[in-house]
Formats: structure tokens, C-alpha cells, sequence
């Protein structure tokens, strides 16, 4: 059994349509993190936003995660980029 570990790293502003690039590091390298990204400005009927994540091994005890996050509607949307730690 293992535990599971959440929180929000940080938040975000987009404008309609645009797309940013964040990172956070000096993550454990031997640690599952799965990165995510949840709007706090409600929209109803579509998806608001599209994100990547990409790993960087920083050194050989740590990584450094890239996000990248795409406004996927006409209006300005803010957000929380949360992570959980799975093991």
C-alpha cells in the first residue's frame, strides 16, 4: 500500500487563447508526480484548458517538471497546477 501525497504547486493566469510554459523543480527523482492543472474561473459546456508535462533529470537525486498550459476558450481563465506524489 502506499500513499498519496496532493497539493497545488502554484496558480495561473491565461488570456483567451494563450499558452505558458511553467516549472517547478528539486522534485525527488524517485517519486511518481503526476502534474495537473484545474480552472478556478467556471465555464460551462467545453473544456477551458490543455496542459503537457514535460521531465527534466536535474541531477541524479532530482527533477525538474515543465508545464505547459494552453487557454482553450475566449476569456481570461485562471487556475491551480496541482500535483500528486504516488508513492
Amino acid at each position: 500500500m502506499f500513499a498519496v501525497f496532493t497539493g497545488t504547486q502554484f496558480t495561473g493566469t491565461l488570456a483567451p487563447g494563450q499558452t505558458k510554459r511553467w516549472f517547478t523543480f528539486n522534485w525527488p527523482a524517485d517519486r511518481h508526480i503526476v502534474w495537473y492543472v484545474v480552472p478556478t474561473t467556471p465555464k460551462n459546456g467545453a473544456p477551458e484548458l490543455d496542459w503537457d508535462t514535460e521531465v527534466e533529470r536535474a541531477s541524479s537525486t532530482h527533477c525538474t517538471y515543465w508545464i505547459t498550459v494552453k487557454n482553450l476558450t475566449s476569456v481570461t481563465v485562471t487556475f491551480e497546477g496541482r500535483y500528486a506524489v504516488l508513492n
